[in-house]
């Protein structure tokens, strides 16, 4: 299998969720065994040398192949949330997106400065979400951010939100 069939494989949808977007819809890369062993491989061949000890996956998306990602690195596995999801004390950011207003959570105690981060997401648009994660993961001073996507819509340039010590990759551009 190739990137070019992973690419073939996701379901486009217009108009959604509201009318001028375009959203890209990986859950059938999810829902083919073969599919989802190759995004496996694929993300883990990324990363493997990277001496990764934490995968912080954004809700919800982020929550499907972070943490396949983790148990395949020998990680522990960190969830970003919308407020009021994660129980105990939390650091929160804000930021504009796409179509509205969005804030996120991380549990306070969720990471430390001898981590090395990997924060994954489907898609990267503008770059709004993920770079608002970014943020409240340097928060917590860990030695190494890397940042990774199944899908990059190039054309939208949201790489350019990164600073260049975070290291950026997608398996995929669009």
């Amino acid at each position: 299998m190739s990137k070019e069939t992973l690419a073939k494989s996701i379901r486009e949808i217009p108009d959604f969720p509201i009318p001028g977007i375009l959203f890209y819809d990986v859950t059938t890369l999810f829902k083919d065994p073969a599919r989802l062993q190759e995004l496996s491989d694929t993300l883990y061949e990324m990363y493997k040398d990277k001496g990764i000890t934490k995968v912080v996956g954004i809700e919800s998306r982020g929550f499907i192949m972070g943490p396949i990602l983790a148990t395949r690195l020998g990680a522990g596995f960190i969830p970003i949330r919308k407020p009021g999801k994660l129980p105990a004390e939390t650091i929160e950011e804000s930021y504009d997106k796409e179509y509205g207003k969005d804030t996120i959570q991380i549990h306070k105690d969720a990471l430390n400065k001898n981590d090395v981060v990997l924060l994954h997401d489907d898609l990267l648009a503008t770059g709004g979400t993920m770079e608002a994660a970014c943020k409240l993961v340097q928060k917590m001073n860990p030695k190494k951010i890397h940042v990774n996507f199944i899908i990059e819509l190039e054309e939208l340039h949201g790489k350019d939100l990164f600073s260049k010590d975070v290291d950026v990759q997608s398996v995929l551009s669009l």
